[in-house]
């Protein structure tokens, strides 16, 4: 079943100039995958590592204020990259791709690591002086790890997909 309003909003940025130079520079598409693939690594890479941090993989006299402040600063700036370069190559087939079936999967799983992580950081970080190096992480800490390296393995899997289906 179709929205006629998603339709047409979808229809607004397929026709946009945007979408134009995407679809119409030699080269374009492929690079913002490339640079894409980049962002994702970049994204996911520190998180992973932070998470087994949490997890109480590697060593506990790492701080994970340390882990945090060196880990977390590289994953905002692949968020950013990913996010970019994904709305540049969303918008080109925005009707396509938001008909996949892999499409709603990928957003759903964004917004529920973009929770995740707000949760994490407004309730569960704040008490880290509490447990940062040599105490045993709380569950809650874990429980976002477990969920951030759920959410993001699923992006990534819901996101290669949408070339598939």
């Amino acid at each position: 079943m179709t929205d006629p309003v998603m339709d047409s909003v979808f229809s607004w940025l397929e026709d946009s100039w945007f979408a134009e130079a995407v679809r119409g520079t030699a080269y374009l598409y492929p690079v913002l995958e490339s640079v894409h693939i980049i962002g994702i690594a970049l994204l996911i890479g520190p998180a992973a590592a932070f998470d087994l941090r949490l997890l109480g993989l590697g060593r506990r006299t790492l701080r994970v204020t340390t882990a945090a402040h060196h880990l977390l600063r590289l994953s905002h700036l692949g968020f950013v990259i990913a996010a970019a370069t994904g709305v540049a190559m969303f918008v080109p087939g925005a009707g396509l791709i938001a008909d996949r079936g892999s499409a709603p999967w990928k957003l759903g799983l964004i917004l529920l690591a973009g929770l995740n992580i707000l949760i994490f950081h407004r309730r569960t970080y704040r008490n880290v002086a509490d447990w940062d190096v040599e105490q045993p992480t709380p569950v809650a800490a874990r429980l976002a790890a477990v969920v951030s390296l759920t959410s993001w393995s699923g992006v990534t899997i819901a996101g290669r997909l949408l070339a598939y289906t």
